[in-house]
């Protein structure tokens, strides 16, 4: 189950106000217009690794993006071989 967080819960996750500010280089009123506006798709991108971070996982980049996060961060995407699928595990 994905853990679905509301921006106002996103924002309190990421510090407060004014540190997402500081993390977007906005001003503060801005961050605060988010809790009702919505946290604009290109701020999701610079917050996006930090929000997988603080949430321990419970809401990835994958979540966020789950159309496009690949563009965004290439080195997400399964590795494929011929063989199929081969897992971190599977290497020795």
């Amino acid at each position: 189950m994905k853990l679905k967080l509301t921006d106002t819960a996103i924002i309190g996750l990421l510090g407060g106000t004014g540190k997402v500010a500081q993390m977007c280089d906005v001003s503060p009123a801005a961050v605060s217009a988010w809790k009702t506006r919505g946290i604009p798709s290109d701020k999701y991108m610079i917050l996006g690794a930090r929000i997988e971070k603080e949430s321990h996982g419970l809401v990835t980049r994958k979540d966020l993006f789950p159309n496009n996060f690949w563009l965004l961060w290439p080195e997400m995407l399964e590795k494929t071989n011929a063989f199929g699928l081969q897992q971190e595990e599977d290497i020795e």
